[in-house]
């Protein structure tokens, strides 16, 4: 099943929270979802199955840039596509908006979210030693690096 896609108003607030707090170790707080909502810079897009919030993205726009700030699929629909799909409506986003490049921040141990990002044209651009805290890491006195990725939205001509 495609899921249906949409820009998201401030209503599904709730939903978003439950999908994020379900679908990451690390959550966004209330708060800052709530922020996302109402940023003009941002852009939140929610994928629908049977009129059901499953997942969400939220993508901001810079000054020449787009960075993909979260995408977050609902653990019970996960390996559908949705992620996917989700990117896929983040890209087009940043491309009418004129963006230049689309970046994001991923952590170097989530392969599936890496491949999905390298199969859409993403590349590392640089990692970030230590950046992360994470469960395990913290009781072994270590943190987990991010990558810094990027795909290039403009071509040489402008187009």
């Amino acid at each position: 099943m495609t899921p249906h896609l949409e820009p998201l108003t401030s209503q599904w607030l709730p939903r978003v929270i439950a999908i994020e707090n379900a679908g990451q170790q690390h959550p966004w707080s209330c708060a800052q979802l709530q922020d996302a909502f109402e940023d003009e810079r941002a852009a939140l897009w929610g994928a629908f199955e049977d009129n059901d919030l499953v997942g969400y993205a939220v993508v901001y726009r810079l000054p020449f840039e787009a960075e993909l700030q979260a995408i977050t699929v609902d653990p019970r629909v996960r390996r559908r596509g949705i992620a996917r799909a989700l990117l896929g409506v983040v890209i087009a986003e940043a491309v009418r908006w004129g963006s230049e490049r689309l970046l994001l921040e991923v952590r170097a141990t989530n392969q599936a979210a890496r491949t999905l990002y390298e199969q859409q044209g993403f590349s590392v651009d640089a990692r970030r030693r230590g950046y992360y805290a994470s469960g395990q890491a913290l009781k072994a006195g270590q943190r987990e690096d991010a990558l810094l990725m990027s795909r290039c939205l403009a071509t040489a001509d402008g187009s």
